[in-house]
């Protein structure tokens, strides 16, 4: 009994680390796109998004960490990237949005007035209380916070579905699961996984299990946390798509999610959603907070502890908040989309370590991907790389898959008899 709800909470906690604010408002403009044929779109939405994100939790598991995956194509390579990731995860990036999101969509609508700074501040003195003590963190969202965003979500989704704001349009949508696979890719949730896996075994390690469990556990967590995730995306779209025949998709995400919650529930609406984006992202803003203070303590072998790297974190985040959601955005993607698909590429190869057994096939993969990604970003930003938007799948934004195929086999037939394979062990 004690087992099955340390799992049902651990759970709870993972679903609300990456359930954020963005993924409350992908799948109603993925309904919305996709009408009477909304299934089609959010299958193919749950196998890029909740798909990458259980299978990212297994091969970290797996390996006893993120260094154990990445670390398999160079051990310099691996630490930079994973550095990457936290650094976006933390601070820079996903942390900071997370307060300007719930700034721009709970409390401007209903306190117009509200300075962004102060709130900023109130926003971010909750994550430094609710995640100073990182033993107690999937506890706390498990347990407490979690129910609530639950709850919020439950009573919106239930309502729509009973009382549809419109009815099922046939929007003549074509490539629509391609549509959904390519919104649940650009979600990139799977970016922090190595992190939260670490939170998830030390969670458990506190709860009194033995090493020899916490694959198990792990795993049984990480599959609760994505049937709750498709649970919740699936009613999501389907609120989505109720309103096909009332908007067009020149309306935004934002303004489309508002606006179907006004008209299930009026003013008491615009609160629950008030309610509802606002829980998602200040889980989620503990959650890798947590994560980022707990990665870059055990880096420095404890020379940065844990509560001070929180209290960085947060004051340079309430800075970074007040940019606004826009442009942290734009700062992001860039960034986003030059290490995301690296991490894809040797996450899916750890899955397969019995076909994949030489670290130099890693090594051509992934330097492979890194540059068709480098090449990518730097094509979108105005430099003349156009032939990446010839290379097989771009239409997906997966132009990196095919090269990071060839560059794994180049490597391994090239240096196949020169390069010994090395075994490495990142387990801690």
């Amino acid at each position: 009994m004690k087992k099955n709800k340390d799992i049902l909470i651990v759970g709870f906690a993972l679903f609300s680390i990456f359930f954020g604010a963005g993924n409350l408002i992908f799948p109603p403009f993925i309904g919305l796109t996709s009408g009477s044929s909304w299934g089609t779109s959010f299958l193919g939405f749950i196998v890029a998004d909740v798909g990458i994100i259980f299978l990212s939790i297994l091969a970290v598991a797996k390996s006893g960490s993120l260094q154990g995956v990445v670390g398999r194509a160079g051990k310099k390579f691996g630490i930079t990237l994973e550095i990457l990731m936290m650094l976006c995860l933390g601070p820079m990036l996903v942390v900071p949005r997370t307060a300007a999101t719930t700034f721009e969509m709970s409390i401007k609508p209903l306190f117009g007035g509200f300075n962004p700074m102060v709130f900023s501040i109130i926003f971010f003195i909750l994550v430094l209380i609710l995640s100073i003590k990182p033993n107690k963190v999937m506890d706390i969202i498990g347990k407490f916070l979690t129910p609530i965003l639950l709850i919020a979500l439950a009573f919106l989704i239930i309502k729509g579905i009973v009382s549809p704001i419109g009815t099922l349009e046939n929007v003549g949508s074509n490539e629509l699961f391609v549509t959904g696979l390519t919104q649940g890719y650009q979600t990139m949730d799977a970016l922090g996984i190595g992190g939260i896996v670490a939170l998830v075994i030390t969670a458990f390690r506190n709860k009194g299990y033995g090493n020899n469990e916490l694959l198990g556990l792990t795993t049984k967590s990480a599959l609760i946390a994505c049937v709750g995730l498709a649970l919740v995306y699936g009613g999501l779209t389907y609120l989505g798509a109720t309103a096909s025949g009332l908007y067009d998709t020149s309306v935004s995400q934002t303004a489309l999610l508002v606006n179907i919650t006004h008209k299930l529930l009026g003013t008491t609406g615009t609160m629950i959603l008030a309610i509802v984006v606002g829980f998602a992202c200040l889980t989620t803003a503990v959650g890798l907070t947590s994560v980022t203070a707990k990665y870059f303590e055990d880096v420095t072998k404890g020379k940065l502890k844990y509560q001070v790297i929180v209290i960085i974190i947060c004051l340079f985040s309430a800075v970074m908040s007040n940019l606004g959601v826009d442009t942290i955005i734009q700062i992001a993607v860039p960034i986003l989309s030059l290490i995301y698909p690296v991490s894809i590429v040797l996450v899916v190869m750890n899955l397969f370590k019995g076909v994949f057994t030489k670290d130099v096939t890693y090594k051509g993969a992934a330097y492979a991907t890194l540059i068709i990604s480098l090449l990518t970003v730097l094509n979108n930003y105005g430099l003349n790389f156009e032939f990446v938007n010839k290379l097989p799948l771009s239409g997906l934004g997966l132009n990196w898959v095919v090269p990071a195929i060839l560059g794994g086999l180049f490597a391994t037939i090239v240096f196949r008899s020169k390069v010994p394979n090395t075994k490495i062990n990142f387990n801690n």
